[in-house]
């Protein structure tokens, strides 16, 4: 079994070890480890899992979005939506709000 991330680095790819969420890690804590769970189960290495099968129409993880912890240390863009919640320190992560654009008046 492969071990759990647990000091992610900007680049990292990782994925559910019990549904198809696959993510990178975008921005990283400094200096810190953080416990990233989805579904309730510890993150591993996107090499060490094969990818499941998706689940589309129950995704909870959507594609697409980038996910931020509660203090925004941590933020992660899911490249494969999957059926579990994304978790930092056992503390569930929210959607980011995209930038409003400058107005062109």
């Amino acid at each position: 079994m492969t071990p759990p991330v647990t000091t992610p680095r900007p680049g990292d790819q990782l994925a559910s070890a019990v549904c198809s969420t696959r993510v990178v890690v975008v921005r990283a804590p400094v200096g810190g480890s953080v416990q990233l769970c989805c579904g309730g189960s510890p993150m591993v290495p996107a090499t060490a899992v094969k990818p499941g099968p998706g689940g589309a129409a129950e995704a909870v993880t959507l594609i697409g979005k980038r996910y931020v912890d509660a203090d925004g240390a941590l933020e992660v863009l899911c490249t494969s939506s999957g059926t579990g919640e994304l978790s930092c320190d056992g503390v569930p992560m929210t959607v980011k709000a995209a930038k409003p654009l400058p107005a062109s008046d």
